[in-house]
């Protein structure tokens, strides 16, 4: 089937997406020009950036947030949208990796971005779609086994969410008959995104932070009172946040040679008959799969299915967005065959080489964080709120997080992407091996 792909016109500077063409807040905000002065600046208004603005801003700092595109222009606006508790490695091997006593720590967290997300709709009024419960589909009794073990040490970080679900009832959360069971979680759900982030971005502002889009940072002068210059502005602050990401370029190598921007896919069908689409997902609980290569999706408020899947190592996109995701989506839904497509895009997340986040300092005054592998909606709320914890100099979860040993991708800037290349190709034939 050929498909009309929708042009986004109804907000301009972000990615073509059915979240852009959604989104409730279009405005612009003007580019930064001349002299400021705050006591903190943060750079890039995606969730990790306005979660430590908002948290800022809440206890009453002074917030400058510059960002280079749009509000929610990275990945923050372009996800899926699923609230998935913890990281992206599970605790179990984060105790045999770092020892039981950081497992215990970064367990006693794990939760917490969930929550916080749920906290701040509620306190500010944000209308972002938001719909509580998560559905892990396995494709194999190995992934189901994999699955208790995850649920089992879950649980002892104090996860009560989860129940493991059997072949016979997957039914209840998706009409597919590629699982063989799975795993729900209660504490899970999915959400605008965009929306989301643009609310958060609305609550700083409400809270007298100032937001500079289209105002990409250009240099960083770091000392005791660091300056964060634009093409056409500066700011002088006590202390810089650097929240930029996968799309943070070359500004700071010292942070982007540990990490990797890495795309994935992601397309939305025309709204669907209510029927069809509360038969496909009966709980309206969003979905993940468990491969190596995982595809995910879930139910709009409008009714279309939003799929998603794929990766591009490097942050490249295939030709035909549709081409990589579409055969997947039938593969779940052949009752979807004639479906039209109106939407397909694609965003850059930033990979570690451990997939675990990086945290840490440039100088006493300017701090970062970034690489949440794929598990940033909700790591990235936990993450930013750190980050302004640690500004108003209580540093205690922060120290616990920058002391996680952050590596190089072997091969450098040529090799990573072929040597990754090659690991992932071994894990996607263990996924259709069943190994």
């Amino acid at each position: 089937m050929s498909d009309q792909i929708r042009t986004n016109s109804h907000n301009p500077g972000h990615a073509n997406s059915w979240y852009a063409a959604s989104a409730n807040d279009t405005r612009i905000r003007p580019a930064l020009e001349g002299e400021e002065v705050a006591d903190v600046c943060v750079i890039g208004a995606g969730f990790t950036g306005i979660s430590a603005a908002l948290q800022l801003a809440e206890n009453g700092y002074s917030v400058i947030v510059l960002e280079g595109e749009r509000v929610g222009f990275g990945a923050s606006g372009r996800n899926g949208g699923q609230i998935v508790n913890g990281y992206s490695r599970d605790l179990e091997t984060i105790a045999k990796r770092y020892g039981p006593d950081k497992a215990m720590m970064l367990g006693q967290m794990s939760l917490e971005g969930g929550q916080i997300i749920r906290d701040r709709v509620a306190k500010y009024g944000i209308q972002c779609d938001l719909v509580d419960g998560g559905f892990y589909a396995a494709f194999t009794d190995k992934q189901v086994r994999e699955m208790a073990g995850v649920k089992a040490h879950w649980e002892k970080h104090g996860h009560s969410g989860l129940e493991m679900v059997s072949k016979a009832e997957v039914g209840r959360y998706v009409k597919a008959d590629r699982y063989v069971g799975g795993m729900i979680d209660r504490l899970g759900g999915h959400i605008h995104p965009l929306n989301l982030v643009l609310g958060e971005a609305a609550a700083v502002e409400s809270l007298g932070g100032r937001i500079f889009e289209n105002s990409r940072v250009t240099g960083l002068d770091m000392g005791a009172n660091p300056v964060v210059h634009t093409a056409k502005g500066s700011v002088k602050a006590k202390y810089v946040l650097v929240c930029g990401n996968a799309y943070l370029g070359q500004l700071l190598p010292k942070i982007t040679d540990k990490m990797m921007p890495v795309s994935s896919q992601v397309m939305a069908t025309e709204p669907l008959d209510a029927k069809l689409i509360e038969e496909l997902l009966p709980a309206n609980y969003c979905v993940e799969d468990a491969n190596y290569v995982l595809d995910y999706y879930r139910r709009t408020a409008d009714n279309r299915l939003l799929y998603g899947g794929g990766i591009g190592y490097g942050g490249q996109d295939p030709a035909n967005l549709t081409g990589v995701i579409r055969p997947n989506m039938l593969k779940t839904f052949p009752q979807l065959a004639g479906a039209k497509i109106d939407f397909a895009w694609s965003g850059n997340f930033a990979l570690t080489l451990t997939r675990i986040p990086h945290m840490g300092k440039l100088s006493d005054t300017v701090y970062f964080s970034h690489g949440d592998s794929g598990h940033g909606v909700t790591t990235t709320h936990l993450l930013g709120k750190i980050l302004g914890e640690a500004v108003a100099g209580h540093a205690g979860r922060f120290d616990v997080w920058s002391s996680l040993p952050a590596l190089p991708f072997p091969g450098g800037k040529t090799f990573r992407v072929p040597l990754t290349l090659l690991g992932a190709w071994w894990y996607g034939m263990r996924d259709r091996l069943g190994i």
